[in-house]
């Protein structure tokens, strides 16, 4: 017990430690930014931030905005933020050097310009916690590969944002640095596992940032704190460097993305990024250039939609906003078809969540071995640790008693079956085959309808916080297209009305279960908040991807 005592006091002393940086942190922006603003009395901070990233860039790269108003304006903004929000773990001091470094004669890209960056992607001299205490004075080695890239694109990274504990999750909190909170609505979550990020920029803090996902990691932040965010295909962007939350699954595409307020935002960030810096450093990533054709392409589209997965209701925002964005599409000249989703219970539980999980939940487990919470993952904890004859009588024992198709799905396969019984090598190959013929399938399928894009329901609007680790199956919307590796957009398209208010109180899900019920309250009380769409591509296709989603967002 007194091995324990001391063992527990010196994990709260890092703690402590990693809090007092981040509250150094913000002292230092705060001291920066006023200094700044005492010098330059006459700066417009307001209409530096009113810019939208490429009408910002352009000033910049022409010499009429200084680089240095723009980055302490978004210093103080982001200091705002983070006070209210709680979303910024850590300043990257040297940014100040960089700020002074940087070159007029060898203009990037993205010359100037803040960039706010994930906590789990690799900055040189800092941590990358992934919210795990045993990752506190473990600072990286040197930048991610996408880190490098910016830099020599004329980006200046200045902060890295608040993650879940393990990343596995769509809200953001971590015993370190605490619970991250939506800056629209602050009882609401900010998504995740992207989620400082998300609420950085959604509250205006930071113009571009860098996130990643694996299940929906990159898109709920955008769709709840009301910004748009791309998820390239897997292997469009490198991932050397950044930290996953489980490592060595190969089941589950995870992908690294740009997020921002608008789609243009987007494009120039992926415009800049597929350079050959960034095909030389990682020669893993395909050397695609950004194709301008395809993205400032202007012919019909012809583009499949559905208004649910027939797994998770959607929202009456959610049906709502598909149903006006189709209708939109229509009038503007683009050809709408009905695209039939089938099985998305199987794809999620059988080859989202035992493909991450095939090794019995061990190396995700093992993350949390020695920490002082385990935030959002007792049953799973628990299951991990419970004997195999133990969990077949637990599946058989309350498999009689659950009425529900969907309940005996979640309880049967995923807990007891699929995730924490250890996949023998051969029944590893087999899922992964089982992945591509699926993928083949859907493809197929997409090809006979002619289409070229799809649109698709976003789960929305924000939950309230703690929700979202009870609602964990709401990711059917999302991880689809992380089983499948297609490139996936998001962009706001509507707000929550009255009458949307009104309808909900119907809402009754597919199995009027217990998350059905619980999503219902989860969903309650959103009047006036964000709500999105997915845009979809086939693989590799990211420019057509953008194209699209521009095209949603014009309209």
């Amino acid at each position: 017990l007194l091995l324990r005592w001391r063992r527990r006091r010196g994990l709260w002393k890092k703690v402590k430690e990693a809090q007092r940086r981040q509250e150094r942190s913000l002292v230092r922006m705060e001291t920066v930014t006023r200094s700044f603003r005492e010098q330059h009395p006459s700066v417009n901070m307001v209409s530096i931030l009113s810019l939208p990233l490429p009408e910002l860039t352009k000033r910049i790269q022409d010499g009429s905005l200084p680089p240095e108003h723009v980055f302490y304006a978004y210093v103080g903004k982001a200091l705002q933020i983070a006070i209210e929000t709680n979303c910024i773990t850590e300043y990257l001091q040297e940014s100040e050097t960089q700020l002074r470094k940087v070159k007029p004669e060898k203009r990037g890209l993205l010359y100037g310009v803040p960039v706010s960056i994930k906590d789990s992607i690799d900055c040189q001299g800092h941590d990358s916690t992934v919210g795990f205490i045993k990752n506190i004075n473990k600072p990286a080695a040197e930048d991610s590969v996408v880190v490098q890239v910016l830099k020599r694109q004329g980006a200046i990274p200045f902060v890295k944002t608040n993650v879940p504990q393990s990343l596995v999750s769509y809200d953001c909190k971590n015993l370190i640095f605490g619970q991250t909170y939506n800056p629209l609505l602050y009882t609401r979550s900010p998504g995740g596992s992207s989620g400082g990020e998300g609420a950085l920029i959604g509250g205006g803090g930071s113009i571009l940032g860098i996130g990643t996902d694996v299940g929906g990691s990159l898109r709920f932040p955008a769709a709840f704190c009301g910004i748009c965010a791309l998820k390239p295909t897997g292997k469009r962007l490198s991932k050397k460097g950044v930290v996953a939350g489980v490592v060595g699954q190969k089941a589950v595409a995870a992908a690294v993305g740009p997020m921002a307020k608008d789609v243009d935002s987007l494009a120039l960030c992926m415009r800049a990024l597929l350079c050959e810096d960034m095909f030389s450093l990682d020669s893993t990533v395909p050397p695609l250039p950004f194709n301008e054709e395809v993205y400032s392409g202007t012919r019909p589209l012809r583009i499949g939609y559905y208004e649910t997965d027939f797994f998770t209701m959607p929202s009456p925002a959610m049906r709502r906003a598909v149903r006006e964005v189709k209708e939109m599409l229509e009038d503007a000249g683009h050809t709408l078809v009905p695209f039939e989703l089938m099985n998305v219970d199987y794809a999620v539980f059988n080859f989202c969540i035992r493909g991450m999980f095939s090794d019995g939940g061990v190396s995700f487990i093992r993350n949390f071995n020695g920490e002082l919470e385990r935030s959002g993952i007792e049953l799973l904890f628990w299951l991990s640790k419970t004997p195999s004859w133990l969990k077949t009588a637990l599946s058989w024992t309350v498999k009689p008693f659950v009425s529900h198709k969907w309940c005996s799905l979640v309880i049967n396969i995923c807990a007891f079956h699929c995730c924490f019984f250890f996949s023998t090598v051969d029944e590893v190959w087999s899922l992964h085959h089982e992945i591509e013929e699926f993928c083949h399938q859907f493809i197929t399928q997409w090809k006979n309808l002619n289409l070229d894009v799809m649109l698709c329901p976003m789960l929305g609007p924000a939950l309230g916080i703690g929700y979202p680790e009870k609602l964990s199956v709401a990711v059917s919307y999302t991880m689809l297209y992380n089983a499948l590796d297609f490139p996936t957009g998001v962009v706001p398209v509507t707000l929550v009305t009255d009458e949307d208010e009104e309808e909900l109180k119907d809402y009754k899900g597919y199995f009027q279960d217990w998350w059905d019920r619980t999503m219902a309250k989860a969903f309650r009380g959103s009047v006036g908040l964000p709500v999105a769409v997915q845009c979809v591509a086939l693989p590799w296709q990211e420019e057509l991807c953008l194209r699209f989603m521009k095209e949603v967002e014009t309209l």
